[in-house]
């Protein structure tokens, strides 16, 4: 089992975009996912930087792929779409509208917002052509088990989501600017003042979801480290991290160490919690609970709500 760099979410400026990439170079990692995946507004703020990020990496041994949009809607998107067959590189699809771009027989990533829920879904997406799927973070142990029985007569690479805020839903509307009372096609790019999101609470005050555009995220961070022995059982190829602004290089660092067994579960956890003091943790859709729950023990469940986000 290795580990998978997803695209970055967030709007972050292009010099931001620049350092992040040139220092997962030497991140013990595979492979990473660059690309625009939330709002295609964003893109041309720092497009400029994905030509010079896929050559650092190739150069540092990572495999690299470009991601789809979340949700194609505009005929710049569905040409942006169909452009990415031309660089060169695999497309991870995480809209599957992306696929009429895609000639038949020719190889493809699934990214975790592409609902892979049954084998059904999984051995057509796999004879279409998918040579690696992400399986999407809600699916509970038993599900992830059956799966990857089939990814591996299929001979599809599978993964899972292993530590990051979760995607939850994505949507036509921009929360960002609804928040600051705009409209979406004059968001003058709010969202870039939430490099992680915007924490969105209810009405009681309890800490809920996370905002980014036109996204919707966990409030709290999944950290599958405790289930690594159990991916590995069930043959699961590869972990996915997903971006965040502050110490995500070191994150990278550590998961790579639970990986190899350098380091334990438990100490990965008190890592991260001494790291972050203000992150909360979660693993409650393995286990067929609320996502929002974290099984790591009672007393490190940090004021983490009973609803599912």
């Amino acid at each position: 089992m290795d580990l998978t760099i997803a695209p970055n979410p967030f709007f972050w400026s292009a010099e931001s975009v620049r350092r992040f990439y040139d220092g997962l170079a030497d991140a013990p990692v595979a492979r990473v996912v660059v690309g625009e995946l939330v709002c295609s507004k964003r893109l041309p703020f720092w497009q400029n930087e994905i030509p010079q990020a896929v050559e650092f990496l190739q150069a540092a041994g990572k495999q690299v792929a470009l991601t789809s949009l979340a949700l194609i809607t505009l005929r710049r998107e569905r040409k942006l779409t169909a452009d990415l067959l031309g660089m060169g590189l695999p497309v991870e699809v995480n809209d599957l509208s992306a696929l009429h771009h895609i000639p038949a027989g020719m190889p493809f990533w699934v990214g975790p917002l592409v609902n892979v829920y049954n084998e059904g879904t999984l051995r057509w997406l796999a004879r279409r052509g998918a040579e690696r799927i992400c399986l999407p973070p809600e699916l509970p142990m038993a599900s992830i088990a059956v799966l990857a029985g089939i990814a591996q007569a299929e001979g599809v690479a599978l993964e899972v989501w292993g530590h990051g805020r979760l995607p939850l839903a994505i949507s036509a509307r921009c929360y960002h600017a609804r928040l600051h009372e705009r409209a979406k096609d004059s968001c003058q790019f709010v969202c870039e003042e939430d490099p992680d999101g915007r924490d969105v609470d209810t009405l009681e005050g309890q800490q809920f979801l996370t905002v980014n555009g036109v996204q919707t995220l966990s409030q709290s961070y999944a950290c599958m480290a405790e289930h690594v022995a159990e991916y590995q059982d069930m043959g699961v190829s590869a972990l996915r991290l997903q971006p965040q602004s502050v110490g995500f290089h070191t994150i990278c660092d550590d998961y790579a160490q639970l990986l190899a067994g350098d380091l334990p579960a438990n100490a990965l956890i008190e890592t991260l919690s001494a790291a972050h003091p203000d992150m909360q943790f979660c693993d409650g859709y393995g286990h067929c609970g609320t996502g929002a729950s974290w099984s790591h023990g009672a007393s490190s469940a940090r004021n983490v709500p009973t609803g599912c986000s």
